[in-house]
Formats: C-alpha cells, structure tokens, sequence
C-alpha cells in the first residue's frame, strides 16, 4: 500500500509539473493534489489492512451492505489511529479541499464544477463500499455510515478549499504564482 503512495504521488507530482505552464503552478498542484488524493482513497480503502485473508466461503460473506447507521466501526487501520468513523470522514477532506482549489482557477464554471465534483465524490465512495461487497476476498465491509463519513469529509473539504481559494487566488494563473 505505501508503494503505491508514493509511486502514484510521483506520477501525480510530475503531472502537475507538467501542467504548470498551462494552468498556474497553484492550479497544477492543486490538479495533481486532487487525483493523487482520489488514488490514496483507492489504496486505503481497497487493499487488505492485514494481507489477503485467502479464501471466503459464500456462505460466510455478506450479500448486503450494513444498514446500521453509525453502528458499531472498529479502531481504524494498522497504520492510522483513530476512530473509523473519523479516519473516514479524515480521508475525504483533502479531496474536497483540493477539488475547489483546482476548479477555483475557472470562477465562473467553478459554481458548476465544484458541486459536481463533490457529488463524484460521493459516487465514488458508493463505488468504494459496492467493490468491498462484492470483492470479499480483500476482506472489507460494505457499510452505508462509510458513505455518509466519506460525504461528510469531502463537504468539510470543500469549505476548507473555498478558504484556500481566497487565500491562494489560482485564477490568477500564471507561472510562478
């Protein structure tokens, strides 16, 4: 899993390298920031914690996802301490954030762009806890709370990003800025 953080953060980072002269170096690291964020999501959320369990039985995995909203999550992963819940919604946050700031280099179609976005984040946490369903091998839970922690995250990353935004101006573009 840490591999594939930080060879997907190399990728990401030479795009935005890449992409410098095109959108402003703000933009741009805001641009790689994003997908490189979406990537870590996928890593933490779709690989074993603990190794491939090895084989499931069908009739020990689950055919459905948990109902049970804000019922009962364990103490995160080996690797991140913390609630569940709150490494969760954590893990959305600058995804959000980012999101806004890329967008934010386009004012006007960003009023379109950044709640569409946030809607594709949500769309891809329901893809997320789908794939844990059906994929019982990787020895994930589908749980409907995920969902609603991950939405939660990338909401609070988009205000975090409209703060950036005003900070950071990337619609100012340019080299250098």
């Amino acid at each position: 899993m840490l591999v594939g953080v930080a060879l997907s953060g190399v990728v990401c980072g030479a795009l935005a390298l890449a992409l410098r002269r095109r959108l402003g170096t703000v933009a741009a690291l805001a641009t790689g920031g994003l997908l490189w964020s979406v990537v870590v999501i996928g890593l933490v959320t779709l690989i074993p914690a603990d190794g491939a369990p090895g084989v499931v039985y069908a009739d020990s995995r689950l055919d459905s996802c948990s109902w049970d909203i804000g019922g009962p999550a364990p103490d995160g992963f080996w690797i991140f301490s913390g609630g569940q819940r709150l490494l969760n919604v954590a893990v959305f946050v600058p995804s959000g954030a980012l999101l806004v700031v890329a967008a934010a280099r386009w004012r006007r179609s960003a009023l379109v762009t950044v709640p569409l976005g946030l809607v594709l984040l949500a769309a891809y946490s329901v893809g997320i806890e789908w794939t844990q369903l059906e994929l019982a091998r990787i020895d994930r839970a589908c749980d409907v709370t995920d969902i609603v922690d991950n939405a939660t995250g990338a909401g609070l990353g988009v205000a975090v990003g409209l703060v950036l935004a005003v900070v950071l101006r990337p619609w100012r573009g340019g080299v250098g800025r």
